[in-house]
């Protein structure tokens, strides 16, 4: 079985054992002490008696009253035998004021033999009566004199005293258990208010933007444990808040670079690109070098202007610019971008798995549309010619998913916790020859999350983009 796990239980579950095994040694001590005494008492009346009473058995019993034994003073149960020779002559017992005899085994007889004379009591339990304390005393005529006296009043009232004591200390025990719980309660209550904050930053978003931390742990009194705990975690707060404020500001500053670079770079781009457009289509004659300097600068800038509209799009995506909310049939983008994807890799074997009913969302056409045409565009670059790309479309516990599922070479192990980051390829050679950037899949998370959504990755035989989006309506 598992004990008690929270600090509390097990505060309040060592407090009462320690009471229960107060309690024990606390019985235990009293109830020997009193058999102690008890007997000890039955042992001083057996001293006191100085064996009178089996004394009375050294003359021949007769019925007359005078030679009969004396049991004035004796109390009932007491009982008295004479051994001459080591042998028994008499066993009595007192009942009610007269002797009645005592049937001894042989056995019996031989423990009464062995009572030694002098040299105080000890108990003896014969067949035919109770346990009793016996002690012996030499007679005049050589003869040995055995009296003793009952246990059973004393054993009687050490069961009474052990009946008591559990009465009495399971009623402690029980009143100790509630008051220790509440006492406990009431002193870790510190230690729940720095519990709490420490919850609640571990539910705050610290991967990226502006975190606003909580109010700081009340107790920090230094003189106390708990105390010590709350200044230490204040003190961590203190730097973690700092680094975020720092790392926001960072992440800011980044953001607001590649806007405005880009912004900037958008007009000498364009200008480049049209003047190299402009370029090759004079009438004059051009060498031939010329022209395909022409026309790299031409490809390049049409590269270098797709950059930009990404680092465009992501820079108004992180501030957190509103997009269209309006319904968007993502059964036609999927076949458009579909029939585009098949027009761009026609040496790959496209199949879309869809549902009979459009499905609908709400959100930004264009978007989404980019979306969908980077997942493609991913899966057709990073694999060979001959590759079965699948894009499914399905409507799942009111969420729309979309998967697009192929059986390439699969992406490498390392590169798949930041899949999705901005500026990673996993062929650089392939991604550059492509006209990639990098920031395909850093734009398809992110117009995933714009739209309340999510994008994951999940590798397996065959590598798996999935996009989770929420039912319009729903």
């Amino acid at each position: 079985m598992r004990g008690p796990r929270t600090l509390r239980a097990r505060l309040t579950a060592g407090l009462v054992v320690l009471l229960a095994l107060s309690c024990l040694a606390v019985g235990i001590a009293t109830t020997a002490a009193l058999d102690r005494f008890l007997v000890g008492r039955l042992d001083e009346q057996l001293a006191a008696s100085g064996g009178r009473f089996p004394a009375s058995l050294e003359h021949e019993r007769r019925r007359d009253a005078d030679n009969a034994p004396d049991t004035r003073g004796q109390a009932s149960g007491t009982f008295g035998a004479r051994l001459f020779g080591g042998s028994v002559t008499e066993a009595v017992v007192v009942r009610g004021g007269d002797v009645e005899p005592v049937a001894l085994t042989a056995a019996d007889r031989r423990a009464l033999a062995a009572v030694p004379p002098g040299r105080g009591a000890r108990s003896l339990s014969l067949s035919a009566l109770d346990d009793y304390r016996m002690a012996a005393v030499r007679g005049d005529d050589g003869d040995v004199l055995i009296t003793g006296l009952p246990l059973h009043p004393a054993e009687e009232t050490v069961h009474r005293l052990i009946l008591v004591e559990a009465v009495v200390f399971a009623a402690v025990l029980a009143a100790a258990g509630i008051a220790a719980a509440a006492w406990v309660r009431l002193t870790l209550r510190p230690l729940r208010r720095v519990a709490a904050t420490a919850s609640r930053v571990t539910e705050l978003p610290l991967a990226s933007g502006e975190v606003a931390m909580p109010e700081r742990a009340p107790d920090t009194d230094p003189h106390t444990e708990v105390g010590q705990v709350g200044a230490a975690l204040n003190r961590m707060l203190g730097h973690v808040e700092n680094a975020l404020a720092r790392r926001h500001a960072g992440e800011e500053r980044l953001r607001r670079f590649a806007a405005d670079a880009s912004h900037e770079l958008r007009t000498p781009v364009a200008a480049i690109r049209g003047h190299a457009e402009l370029a090759l289509r004079t009438s004059e004659p051009v060498p031939a070098e010329v022209r395909h300097a022409l026309g790299r600068i031409e490809a390049e800038s049409v590269r270098m202007s797709e950059l930009v509209d990404d680092l465009l799009l992501l820079a108004r995506l992180d501030a957190g610019r509103p997009l269209d909310h309006r319904p968007v049939d993502l059964t036609r983008l999927v076949l458009d971008a579909t029939a585009d994807a098949r027009a761009a890799g026609p040496g790959h074997r496209w199949e879309m798995v869809l549902p009979e009913e459009p499905v609908t969302v709400t959100g930004d056409a264009r978007r989404l549309h980019q979306l969908i045409a980077n997942l493609l565009a991913n899966a057709r670059t990073h694999t060979p010619p001959g590759t079965h790309v699948t894009v499914e479309l399905a409507v799942r516990g009111g969420t729309v998913v979309l998967d697009v599922e192929d059986d390439g070479p699969g992406i490498p192990t390392g590169l798949r916790e930041e899949i999705f980051d901005r500026f990673v390829r996993a062929d650089q050679g392939r991604s550059r020859n492509a006209g990639g950037t990098g920031l395909g899949l850093a734009i398809v998370r992110a117009v995933a999350a714009a739209h309340g959504g999510r994008a994951e990755l999940i590798a397996g035989d065959r590598t798996t983009f999935r996009v989770t989006l929420p039912l319009s309506g729903s």
